[in-house]
């Protein structure tokens, strides 16, 4: 991979990998799993509260219930018939005596007649549909009544002279308050809550031993993925098991592997392309060489030929000066592309430098120019690419532009390794079609499909942007709003570093001129 292709792949890597924390797999198994916890904690305390709650109100409502019985049942045969309200009074009050702890309030009615255990009771907790029960029905009727921040358990039962035989009008009205077993109810909410948080712990603690065996091998699969993106193609995973993430990593293996084979099948087919490139151009220089001399000769004697002969002659001269110049653009290609192009770095004048590409091409007359006093920008920079850069750019809007043709050189910044050098090349001409904008520095790439001849190579503007690249700095096209291109290059006047090799193959090789 060239390293332009390696930084956007770590770019999209990174916008893959940079997932918010709250939405990453080990929050998302924690909080499962938490839920999952609560959920069945919650369950199962409810459930067991409210079977534990039913048994322990069950069991006292039997035990009141039995104890009532048996205590009107041993007072019944004793009874007065009818019972005045002293006798009912009585009634009442040895009714109560039958629990130990005092708590029971009795009220016993015959008639209009009633009285109570506890004198002035208003039996506040007695509501009207027990007493329409109890007077209805000879079975036990019982209720539970919340009064306040208390329950009581409200029980109402008819009476009969003789166990079980007739109804004697009698009635007994019984409230237990049930404080022990509010504590037991109480104490049964205070257990669930305190077994819910060792619960939610323990679920907390397996979904991070779980999402610790899960995201061990998406970690390795990141980490590879990431290799992968920078270039190392050799990158495996170790498979473990035989589960989803198991085959997950043998695909990424094969995935991995097939990957490796395509790109190394594509490096030799390029590395074998550029040799052969190189090798041809290197294989035609020298009859290249024989025949431009020829054709030098020729020229000095076209005046004394026949004009058919002459046209001949100077037609194959003017072709092999366009062949020479393609075959020294392709060398120059192919040190770019096998890394071998090298900086020689010297502290010239810009301007000077513009000026002397200018005159060396006798562009002087024809190109108008806007360039700095002598010594007022100079710089480290390749001499004889800087003036490949310009002569290129400079020639480009001459053939596809219109006059005039402006080359303008300026600096921004004061000093350091911010400041730059800043050339633009401003034509007068249709401009650049919007859709050929993003393929201009291209190699070989023409607008127009149908124009198989050009007075170029179709390598100066690639060739252009190379030497631009290698100087660190950056080249662009645009059109004017006043009609017309603009191509600007942007040059760093202080990077010692680039006095190294500029490209990966680092190798260094004699260059001939562009």
């Amino acid at each position: 991979m060239t390293p332009a292709p390696k930084a956007r792949a770590r770019e999209l890597l990174a916008q893959r990998v940079r997932v918010p924390q709250l939405r990453g797999l080990r929050t998302r198994l924690v909080v499962a799993f938490a839920l999952v916890a609560a959920l069945t904690a919650t369950t199962t305390g409810a459930l067991s509260f409210r079977e534990a709650r039913t048994a322990v109100l069950q069991q006292s409502q039997d035990t009141v219930i039995t104890q009532l019985r048996a205590q009107a049942n041993r007072l019944a045969p004793g009874l007065l018939a009818p019972p005045d309200e002293a006798e009912l009074r009585r009634f009442a009050a040895d009714m109560a005596a039958a629990d130990p702890s005092g708590t029971w309030r009795v009220m016993a009615t015959y008639g209009d007649l009633s009285a109570t255990s506890v004198p002035g009771d208003r039996f506040e907790e007695l509501t009207q549909a027990l007493r329409k029960a109890v007077d209805t029905r000879l079975a036990t009727v019982f209720q539970r009544v919340n009064s306040g921040d208390h329950t009581a358990l409200v029980v109402g039962m008819s009476v009969t002279f003789v166990s079980g035989v007739g109804d004697s009008g009698l009635q007994a009205f019984l409230i237990v308050p049930q404080t022990k077993e509010r504590s037991y109810v109480d104490a049964l909410v205070r257990a669930v809550e305190r077994a819910t948080v060792p619960a939610l712990v323990l679920a907390v603690l397996l979904a991070l031993l779980a999402a610790r065996g899960v995201l061990r091998p998406v970690r390795a699969l990141r980490t590879a993925t990431r290799s992968i993106a920078e270039g190392r193609l050799d990158t495996r995973l170790a498979v473990n098991g035989s589960d989803e993430l198991a085959d997950l990593s043998h695909t990424f293996n094969e995935t991995a592997a097939a990957l490796e084979e395509s790109v190394a099948e594509l490096r030799g087919m390029e590395a074998r392309a550029r040799r052969f490139a190189a090798d041809v151009s290197h294989e035609l220089r020298t009859p290249l060489a024989a025949m431009s001399a020829v054709t030098d000769v020729l020229d000095e004697d076209a005046a004394r030929l026949d004009p058919d002969t002459a046209t001949a002659v100077r037609l194959i001269s003017q072709e092999t000066v366009k062949l020479a110049r393609l075959v020294d653009d392709l060398m120059e290609i192919s040190r770019f592309d096998a890394g071998a192009a090298v900086l020689h770095l010297d502290e010239i004048d810009l301007a000077e430098s513009l000026r002397r590409t200018l005159a060396a091409r006798a562009w002087t007359d024809v190109v108008d120019t806007e360039l700095p006093p002598p010594d007022a920008l100079r710089g480290r920079v390749d001499p004889r690419r800087l003036d490949v850069v310009v002569a290129n750019l400079v020639g480009n809007a001459l053939r596809h532009g219109a006059r005039p043709v402006l080359l303008r050189l300026t600096g921004t910044g004061r000093s350091g390794p911010e400041r730059l050098a800043v050339i633009e090349v401003l034509d007068s001409g249709p401009g650049i079609p919007d859709s050929v904008l993003p393929h201009v520095f291209e190699r070989f790439y023409k607008s127009d499909a149908a124009r198989t001849r050009t007075e170029g190579s179709g390598l100066g503007l690639a060739i252009t942007a190379e030497n631009v690249r290698v100087h660190g700095g950056t080249v662009r096209a645009a059109n004017r709003p006043e009609g017309g291109a603009v191509f600007t290059v942007e040059l760093p006047l202080h990077n010692e570093q680039l006095s190294q090799p500029a490209a990966d193959g680092g190798a260094s090789a004699r260059e001939g001129r562009s």
